[in-house]
């Protein structure tokens, strides 16, 4: 494998409004990152576009909006994890030599479709008897505070953190300076979840540009090393699966570490898939940034804040920006860029040098998750 680098990142501001277009906020998405990274246009080679519910051949509608088209251009579904399998399948193909210059594109518009009803498949058994997200991370939850001794306020404690990181965030829509008591005082939605302990769904778009060591050295910009990329899939399972702790997202970050060559010891900060409270406990411990438990001590020392030993969702996560399920990983990317080149102003965090991006989605009934994507950049 060769090297690759991002050398443009860009994410439009994550709203919500049932009547922005896809192909509009992709564009725009597009335009920033190649303008951010110094290229034209007629530069990119090949595209990867991930989207989840707006039909078919999303990046060439994005590309035509754009007004460039005719490369190789493939759309790619994975649940929450679509753009960010966008963005590494174009680093494989930088990576591999097929390619000097390449876009990453993931876009959704989750207002117009969901109007607060849920998405069911046909045989998502367990989501028609309404054991609907919120239930079975609430489920989680108490499982890991009879396991662990976490607390209401514990994940209160992380809502405050994110929304705070978020309120620094122009990109984000929803941070906000609150107290734990707001956020034990918003509607219950699952016990013990209240309603500012989960995100919402909302609408946007991220893209980056991706280039190999030769293009990178006459970057007007920092180039950034992605230095890993690992897809993984949730296992079959019989009997109960362990729900205090995510094995696809341990397998995932394990593969993550291989191909970097470090440990998560190595991790500056990360940006984790915080679709809940008690989600962004079980990821952190899954990516084995902190010991199995440990996540209740971090969240009461501050380790986890901006100026903490290991600041986690400095973006402000998807507690802050919503989630719009494909763009949500390369704005992830996004962050990690942001960080690494110092230019996070507020929310910056001193000496970052290498980021983790962790985003998994999907569930379907005998296996943990669709997909789980676990990505390490390098300044």
């Amino acid at each position: 494998m060769n090297k690759a680098f991002v050398s443009g990142i860009s994410m439009t501001k994550f709203v919500r409004d049932e009547k922005l277009s896809v192909q509009k906020m992709g564009a725009n998405a597009v335009w920033d990152a190649v303008k951010d990274a110094g290229i034209k246009l007629k530069d990119i080679q090949e595209v990867y576009c991930g989207n989840v519910f707006a039909g078919t051949g999303v990046g060439q509608k994005v590309m035509v909006e754009v007004g460039y088209i005719g490369m190789p251009i493939t759309n790619i579904e994975n649940c929450c994890s679509s753009g960010s399998n966008a963005f590494r399948e174009i680093y494989h193909a930088v990576a591999s030599g097929r390619i000097d210059i390449g876009l990453a594109i993931g876009v959704e518009n989750t207002t117009s479709l969901l109007h607060g009803r849920p998405i069911l498949d046909e045989d998502d058994l367990e989501g028609a008897m309404g054991n609907s997200f919120p239930a079975l991370y609430a489920q989680r939850a108490r499982r890991y505070m009879s396991t662990y001794g976490l607390k209401p306020k514990h994940l209160a404690k992380i809502a405050v953190n994110n929304k705070k990181n978020g309120y620094f965030n122009e990109k984000a829509s929803f941070g906000a300076l609150i107290d734990i008591d707001t956020v034990l005082n918003s509607p219950m939605v699952a016990d013990p979840l209240h309603l500012l302990d989960c995100n919402t769904h909302s609408d946007g778009a991220a893209a980056a540009i991706v280039v190999s060591e030769k293009i990178a050295k006459g970057s007007s910009r920092k180039p950034l090393e992605i230095v890993a990329s690992s897809l993984q899939s949730g296992k079959l399972s019989e009997g109960f699966i362990d729900m205090a702790f995510e094995d696809v997202s341990y397998r995932a970050a394990q593969d993550a570490y291989n191909q970097a060559g470090i440990g998560p010891e190595d991790i500056d900060f990360a940006e984790v898939h915080d679709c809940f409270t008690i989600a962004e406990v079980l990821r952190v411990e899954g990516l084995g940034l902190c010991e199995r438990g440990g996540m209740v001590k971090w969240i009461e020392d501050g380790t986890i804040a901006i100026a903490g030993k290991k600041p986690i969702n400095p973006s402000g996560g998807l507690l802050s920006k919503g989630h719009p399920i494909a763009a949500t990983g390369i704005a992830q990317i996004y962050e990690l860029c942001k960080q690494l080149r110092g230019e996070a102003g507020k929310r910056q965090i001193n000496n970052a040098r290498i980021g983790l991006a962790m985003n998994r989605g999907g569930a379907i009934t005998g296996i943990e998750a669709n997909a789980c994507t676990v990505t390490i950049l390098r300044s």
